[in-house]
């Protein structure tokens, strides 16, 4: 076969077909990027903990030490042990109580935090991951976790002044970068020499070691390494410990509603990309029948058309899947930093397989497309395929454009109706894109509102400020590890009782506190009602853990909790429970509980099930007089407010405060998901990509559509028609199927936002209140059926406009 009449041949057809080509390069640019983009986000939500265990060099234990107990050699010394693969260390901690300015000028608690002294963010074990600002480098700079308290919704930004309670001279420390722990070793980072200043008087030091251990695929395993080094030490040296196993089973708890989400997007994106792709390749070689004729009627043989014009179809792809590739690794880039965030991992990365395997695949997929319908046409005699090229099989849309002519519509408008019925192959697959794309933007509307609710129901919205009551006398109860324990503990996050410095003098009781907060609630406008809450830990027959009973004090059915099944509690000794709770004591709606708690055994009859996710779903609200026979009994913890409308919830928080005072906290409520948000914008930009690529093939078809009927459109404009009527036709071309397309996609995507949203529940292990589900109105369904319409419209507007500018005597003389 000559190589030079074929290269010619290629090279007449891409400078003939600019446009076409021009389209097909960039429909193969937009879909490698999303080809990119999708696989990428499928392969880092497998197991996204584990990748970047790896990639950070995650300390599968982090053993504490007392320092007086044992020394640098020995500690050394341990990371020799046949066990021990790497080791980092030791880091001296505190465990400190935080404060940061609030909205109204006075300090804001943040909960218990520890801080770990290192100078530098990098080392070979717990490799962190800087995420903005710069390391701490001079005295009163700190360095936070992404995630410094768990749980409770805190965001501080760079440049926030953080005040230190319960020490000396109470310094403070200015946040200078955000960094990311895989193992959540710290809650902040500073220079070592900054940590006397934030050691309490008298409380016993203490020093991190974190340890990679040859051996650690199982509890068991990661407890025999760390009894290794308790073993090699003084005894009393180890003071605790953390299995990076225990975080992992948080975070696989937390990411696990966002997987199905991840997936379903990511799916779609890869089947609209291929389909398109498809499309469009094989559409250009099918548009190139007449051509392909004349080639053959001047000599060149099957084997050479099929090269030529599998050629043609693959210069532009090529360039197309390279461009592709850099531009799916563009958009990762923010991308995977938010789902680096949901997931609570320091970083995702496009792995490398992705941007050698999508243009491959791409490039493949090109020439399957452009080989099977080059094949066909090489087959043909000249005269055939000049007569493919030059019109539709004989009889094809007669009968529509003869049944749409007797409808007292503009003919120009049934003309463009007709049109699909003569490629009936064709207008199925631009009907199948535009299907993808529409159901794809019904998912996300629909997803869109769910997820609000739900992030309405996690925030309590309704219950905008919340006021921090503070213990008399006591300080914040640290537990264990203080931060890791919060992130498994049976502690409710977000809700820990403020502690704060009292002034001089005789700290007031509880019952003054109380008073005081009452009666500065009712003095501050806009105050619309409040209740009484407090979080008790107590023990319940047929858990293994402790239970963070929610109490409320007064009438709390406004707080904003969503039924799932059966009603609020009514009284004492009834409590609605999260499905967590009926999942793990097996029990069910109308069955009895038995809470233990010191001496006392308190039987509770379950009235509900409430949608709720803390501490993985394991969750109990009762009434205040339900747990007041307990013992000890309940503590006020805080007091949740629910405002006038139209009252500004950060000006009623600063009239609060200065009512108050600086020992209570008073804050914006901010607790719940804080990956939900992030979703909500992952939704967005992918819908947005998906779309794109819809538009793309409807573009492709209808401008190989206006080349075929180049001469017809001639004709039609001899005879008068306006380019008004022109682009009219053209956008007709599509408009039916586009509406069509609409029309299934709404019960399609339905159909998908009703099985997704299940089953991010369930892999949360939490139920799904019907309302969640409801969330499509009578209008909305309506514009959802006009998105297939909006997309196709779209995608014909620049062939239409190109057709209307057409003059008629260039299109009559045209192919």
């Amino acid at each position: 076969m000559r190589v030079g009449p074929v290269t010619r041949a290629a090279a007449g057809g891409l400078a003939r077909r600019r446009v076409q080509t021009i389209v097909t390069g960039l429909v193969l640019l937009v879909s490698t990027g999303a080809c990119v983009l999708a696989l990428a986000l499928l392969a880092d939500s497998s197991t996204p903990f584990d990748h970047a265990f790896a990639a950070q060099r995650g300390a599968h234990a982090i053993v504490v030490v007392d320092p007086a107990r044992a020394t640098a050699a020995e500690l050394a010394a341990t990371r020799r042990l046949g066990e021990v693969t790497a080791a980092a260390g030791p880091f001296a901690e505190v465990t400190v109580n935080p404060k940061q300015t609030g909205q109204g000028g006075g300090p804001f608690p943040m909960g218990p935090m520890i801080v770990a002294g290192r100078a530098s963010p990098g080392g070979p074990v717990d490799d962190l991951t800087l995420q903005s600002g710069h390391w701490a480098s001079g005295p009163g700079q700190l360095v936070l976790a992404s995630d410094p308290s768990p749980g409770s919704g805190i965001s501080v930004p760079l440049g926030t002044k953080i005040t230190v309670g319960g020490v000396p001279a109470e310094p403070t420390l200015t946040v200078v970068g955000i960094a990311s722990s895989v193992d959540s070793s710290a809650g902040g980072w500073v220079l070592p020499s900054e940590l006397a200043k934030l050691r309490v008087p008298g409380a016993p030091p203490a020093a991190q070691m974190q340890y990679r251990f040859r051996d650690a695929g199982s509890a068991a395993a990661v407890r025999a390494d760390v009894a290794a080094v308790t073993a090699a030490l003084r005894a009393g040296a180890v003071t605790g410990s953390q299995s990076y196993l225990a975080v992992k089973s948080q975070e696989a708890s937390n990411i696990a509603p966002f997987v199905p989400f991840v997936v379903a997007f990511a799916v779609l994106g890869l089947a609209l990309s291929a389909l398109i792709v498809a499309n469009v390749v094989s559409g250009a070689v099918v548009a190139g029948y007449r051509r392909i004729g004349v080639l053959k009627s001047i000599g060149f043989s099957p084997g050479q058309v099929v090269a030529a014009y599998t050629s043609q179809a693959m210069v532009p792809a090529v360039a197309g899947c390279l461009a592709g590739v850099v531009l799916g690794n563009l958009l990762a880039i923010p991308v995977l930093g938010q789902a680096a965030n949901v997931y609570g991992v320091g970083s995702l990365r496009v792995p490398w397989w992705v941007d050698v395997a999508v243009p491959l695949a791409m490039c493949c997929l090109t020439g399957i497309s452009a080989l099977l319908p080059a094949l066909r046409a090489g087959r043909f005699s000249a005269v055939q395929a000049i007569a493919a090229g030059r019109a539709p099989r004989t009889g094809r849309g007669y009968a529509a454009h003869r049944l749409l002519g007797k409808l007292a519509l503009p003919r120009p408008v049934t003309i463009g109706l007709a049109a699909p019925f003569a490629r009936p192959a064709r207008t199925a697959i631009t009907l199948t894109a535009v299907l993808l794309g529409a159901t794809a933007v019904t998912f996300a509307v629909g997803l869109s509102a769910s997820l609000n609710r739900v992030m309405n129901g996690l925030n309590h919205a309704s219950e905008p400020v919340q006021v921090f009551v503070p213990p008399p006398g006591a300080g914040v109860r640290v537990e264990n590890r203080g931060q890791h324990v919060t992130k498994g503990s049976s502690a409710r996050p977000g809700r820990q009782p403020a502690s704060s410095q009292r002034g001089r003098g005789k700290p007031p009781t509880l019952a003054e506190e109380e008073r005081a907060i009452t009666t500065a609630l009712r003095s501050t406008p806009g105050t619309l009602r409040y209740v009484e809450e407090t979080d008790h830990p107590v023990s319940v027959a047929g858990l293994s853990q402790q239970v963070a009973a929610t109490a409320f004090r007064g009438n709390a059915t406004w707080t904003g909790y969503a039924m799932i099944s059966g009603h609020w509690y009514t009284g004492p000794g009834q409590a609605v429970v999260g499905t967590g709770f009926l999942t793990d004591t097996g029990k069910s709606v109308g069955d009895t509980v038995t809470i233990v708690s010191g001496s006392r055994l308190v039987p509770v009859k379950i009235v509900g099930e409430v949608f709720d996710t803390d501490n993985n779903g394991i969750a109990m609200i009762t009434d205040w007089q339900t747990l007041a026979q307990t013992e000890p009994g309940p503590m006020p913890g805080q007091y949740d407010i629910g405002l006038r409308p139209g009252t500004s919830a950060s000006s009623y928080v600063r009239a609060l405060e200065h009512r108050l005072g600086a020992p209570y906290g008073v804050a914006v409520n901010s607790q719940g998901s804080r990956g939900l948000p992030i979703v909500i914008g992952l939704i967005g930009t992918l819908t947005l990509l998906l779309a794109i690529v819809a538009g793309l093939g409807v573009l492709n078809t209808v401008v190989l559509h206006t080349r075929e009927r180049v001469h017809d459109l001639g004709v039609f404009k001899a005879v008068g028609m306006t380019p008004r009527q022109a682009i009219a036709m053209v956008i007709c071309w599509v408009a039916g199927t586009g509406l069509v397309a609409g029309l299934i996609a709404v019960p399609a995507g339905i159909a998908l936002h009703h099985y997704v949203l299940p089953a991010m529940a369930a892999a949360a292990n939490v139920g799904l209140p019907a309302s969640f589900l409801r969330v499509y109105g009578g209008w909305q369904v309506v514009a959802l059926a006009l998105a297939g319409l909006v997309i196709a419209v779209a995608g014909a507007l620049l062939p239409a406009s190109w057709a209307a500018a057409t003059k008629t005597a260039t299109a009559l003389r045209a192919e």
